[in-house]
């Protein structure tokens, strides 16, 4: 049986954060990440989904905020209902709060986040200030898909450089 080494803490600011095992490589990379639980959920739910199709081992660690510094959670079981949050989740998960935004619209803003997310790893930056994040957070409530691809199509092609 293989031993796994356990999941690293995500670098910058507590976020929610989903890391994946890639056992070829023997490797954690970060899988999603934004600034609400859901998308995150939704995420491995379908990221589940495409790798047990592929006949590929589904191993992820799901990292969050909790008293504003880093917390590992529960991965919830991946299956058909793991990319909506569970409304039975555990009392150590914190329960969706009423400030975040309705689940389609949540969908889209995690989407185009998790985008310049990648472009900016893609780039070299990891490490976000606090008014980095902000200013990502400004251009996924202001840009559209296209435009949020297109600019981390530059990031990355910078990083690649």
């Amino acid at each position: 049986m293989e031993t796994r080494p356990e999941s690293p803490r995500p670098q910058g600011a507590p976020r929610w954060v989903a890391m994946h095992y890639r056992p070829t490589a023997r490797t954690w990379r970060t899988a999603a990440e934004s600034p609400h639980r859901s998308p995150v959920l939704h995420a491995l739910g379908e990221m589940t989904q495409t790798l047990r199709a592929r006949g590929d081992e589904v191993t992820f660690a799901l990292w969050g905020p909790k008293d504003g510094d880093w917390h590992r959670f529960d991965t919830p079981l991946p299956g058909p209902a793991a990319s909506r949050p569970d409304p039975a989740a555990s009392a150590s998960e914190p329960a969706a709060s009423a400030s975040e935004p309705a689940p389609l619209a949540e969908r889209m803003t995690g989407r185009r986040h998790q985008v310049l997310m990648s472009g900016l790893s893609k780039a070299g930056l990891y490490d976000l200030s606090p008014e980095d994040d902000a200013t990502v957070q400004a251009l996924v409530e202001r840009l559209d898909e296209a435009a949020v691809r297109r600019v981390a199509q530059w990031l990355a092609t910078a990083g690649a450089r």
